[in-house]
């Protein structure tokens, strides 16, 4: 297994890559599979098993250590919580609604994924619409030709809108 720095410094200028890293509660190897599906590239996942921890414990076959990269550049990490086991039912944390025009919510996060045309972003919309709540349907808004707002079946909360 690779350590991932945080920072790459090449030739005096200084690079610093953020991703996201999802947690959840006995779905990682599940939720990284479907956004896989959705956004294309390739999984890397290690278990608990992997990375000593006995077989026959319960948690050994959940994931400590999960990535997707995209060749589109969506990168994503995600792991399963120790001692927790929601496979199931999504746990989330949280909840998202739209109210008289104004998002209210209690998550600490939003995933932002921004596309160059509405054809691309309907794509993935339409992807990580199945089986989701949607918040905020897609459509036209007054900042962009589309923008629309759902909590995914993992229970991550996704803002997509078409770049201005």
């Amino acid at each position: 297994m690779t350590a991932f720095p945080a920072v790459a410094i090449q030739e005096d200028t200084m690079t610093i890559t953020t991703t996201t890293h999802l947690n959840f509660r006995g779905t990682a190897r599940q939720a990284l599979e479907f956004y896989a599906s959705v956004f294309g590239g390739e999984v890397t996942l290690a278990t608990y098993g992997d990375f000593g921890m006995p077989a026959g414990v319960p948690g050994a076959d959940k994931i400590v250590f999960g990535k997707l990269v995209s060749p589109d550049g969506i990168r994503l990490l995600a792991y399963d919580i120790p001692g927790h086991d929601d496979a199931d039912a999504a746990a989330t944390a949280g909840t998202t609604r739209r109210e008289n025009g104004a998002t209210l919510t209690d998550r600490t996060f939003f995933q932002s994924l921004q596309a160059d045309s509405l054809d691309e972003l309907t794509r993935y919309w339409t992807a990580l619409a199945e089986g989701a709540e949607i918040i905020e349907p897609l459509a036209a808004s007054v900042w962009s030709p589309g923008f629309g707002m759902l909590t995914d079946r993992f229970g991550v909360t996704w803002v997509l809108d078409v770049q201005a």
